[in-house]
């Protein structure tokens, strides 16, 4: 089936498929956004909830700092290496089919960290945790998709989805200061458990499966879903690797060139399959291709700030944890600010427009970070960069996720959506992997000069907020160079051929 992009649809606006009667919309959807968005924002609230309580459980369970590593490293592993195999399962089987199967196994591996007794023990429900992610999230973005098929609606719908993805990660911070100081670490992962008991409950009741139509004999490319897989897999191992070892080692080197030789082959494999895991000509859309690899700058810049302003704030100012995560609250309220501004004027000025300024304003919040000293005061030093940040990077969201599903059929949502939330995880990685090394080094590299160990650190820290905000300036230029002309107050071809399917 051929897909019309919403520019060209443009153009037929006043067509006959214009003039047709709205299909009466389903009113359970937003109950059924309530839900996914619920379970969503509990899936990524683990990958950085964790990060406060590390001590803590390091001293619970014995781990050695090389050991203690895999509480966070395993769970971008798995999370990164099979999200788009998740994307790809989500449309060939059932979006709702593997949302639920991912609940259960959320909900079963939050359970295990919860009642870990053991290092094994701890580790083996985090890799859970992010095979749960990568199930769970290509097919919840696809539900939504499917679910609003108006622009407007979508836009709304997309966008509250999307700014989970950044309001996880900074509520993460404040809600394991508040459970470690108040409570145990073990709370982080059993409130997990009945958000997934809810949503396994009540999903099926609201949202109807949905799944590609395949034709007779088609079945899974397995070659492709192995070695795309294990190319991602291989090369967010050896991101995560350069955190702890120079760039040129083996430990480093062998897994990155191992991925990248995986994914060539994925690429051959992908040319000559009958029903292949990834068309290549998905990528043939310069306005998804775009929003993918800027969407790597992003997550890297994001999760590198909210890491490291951590460190800061806690190593070199003296904050405890509950006061690091409550210092965190203000970017939270900004990203849900810039989210609603962003929903508002995706439709007026259009998705090019408003997801570069966002990308750009994110940068200069970045740069007002990078000028933070060793005598930093929170409100005068911290506060301004965060709020600027925060509200320009919601800004960017729903603009950005519509560009990710912009031109895609009902058939490829969910590896849209895998493809956009493997960017995001990878970037994720980098930034953790490259940036946090950059900072870490430059800082040595000063106190071999004889800087101030918490002058060194902080100096570090403010290259690679500096660095951070060059990519996210890089991203919001290659969006205006680049991007297509996509109307969000346009019927959206994949609404109308959802709505035959339905």
């Amino acid at each position: 089936m051929s897909t019309v992009d919403s520019s060209t649809a443009s153009e037929g606006a006043g067509g006959p498929q214009a003039d047709a009667p709205p299909k009466k919309l389903d009113p359970r959807r937003w109950w059924a956004l309530a839900l996914v968005c619920g379970l969503q924002f509990m899936i990524l609230l683990d990958m950085t909830i964790v990060n406060v309580a590390l001590p803590r459980i390091q001293e619970s369970l014995g781990f050695k700092e090389a050991g203690l590593a895999w509480v966070v490293n395993g769970y971008l592993l798995m999370s990164g290496g099979l999200l788009l195999l998740g994307g790809r399962l989500a449309d060939m089987f059932g979006r709702r089919l593997l949302l639920l199967t991912g609940v259960v196994i959320f909900a079963v591996s939050s359970a295990v960290c919860g009642a870990a007794v053991s290092q094994g023990m701890m580790i083996a429900g985090r890799f859970g945790q992010g095979i749960a992610e990568a199930i769970a999230a290509p097919a919840s973005l696809g539900l939504i998709a499917l679910l609003f098929t108006e622009p407007k609606e979508r836009t709304k719908a997309l966008g509250i989805w999307g700014g989970l993805v950044a309001l996880g990660g900074t509520l993460g911070y404040v809600i394991s200061g508040v459970l470690t100081d108040l409570a145990s670490w073990r709370w982080i992962f059993y409130i997990n458990l009945p958000v997934a008991l809810l949503v396994f409950l009540l999903l099926p009741r609201l949202v109807a499966e949905s799944k590609m139509v395949r034709e007779k004999g088609a079945s899974l490319d397995v070659t492709g879903a192995v070695t795309s897989t294990a190319g991602l897999f291989a090369i967010v191992y050896g991101l995560l690797q350069a955190a702890e070892h120079p760039w040129g080692s083996a430990r480093v080197m062998l897994p990155l060139i191992a991925g990248v030789s995986l994914l060539g082959a994925m690429l051959i494999v992908e040319r000559r399959a009958s029903n292949p895991l990834i068309p290549l000509e998905f990528f043939a859309n310069r306005t998804r291709s775009v929003i993918n690899v800027t969407s790597l700058f992003f997550m890297a810049s994001f999760i590198s700030y909210t890491f490291m302003l951590t460190l800061f704030e806690q190593h070199v100012l003296g904050y405890s944890p509950l006061e690091g995560g409550l210092a965190w609250l203000p970017l939270g309220f900004s990203i849900g600010a810039g989210i609603g501004l962003g929903t508002a004027l995706t439709p007026r000025f259009g998705v090019k427009v408003v997801a570069a300024v966002g990308f750009i304003g994110a940068g200069l919040g970045l740069l007002l970070t990078s000028m933070i000293d060793t005598d930093t005061s929170y409100v005068s030093g911290i506060l301004p960069g965060m709020i600027v940040f925060g509200v320009f990077a919601g800004t960017t969201m729903p603009a950005a996720t519509n560009a990710a599903l912009h031109g895609v059929t009902v058939q490829d949502s969910g590896l849209a959506s895998g493809v956009q939330s493997t960017s995001q995880q990878v970037g994720s990685a980098l930034g953790l992997a490259v940036l946090a090394t950059l900072a870490l080094r430059y800082a040595g590299e000063e106190m071999q000069r004889g800087v101030a160990p918490e002058v060194a650190v902080t100096s570090g820290y403010a290259l690679a907020f500096r660095i951070g905000a060059g990519l996210m300036v890089l991203g919001g230029v290659l969006i205006l160079a680049l991007f297509e002309r996509v109307n969000p107050e346009l019927r959206d071809p994949t609404a109308e051929m959802f709505e035959k399917t339905a």
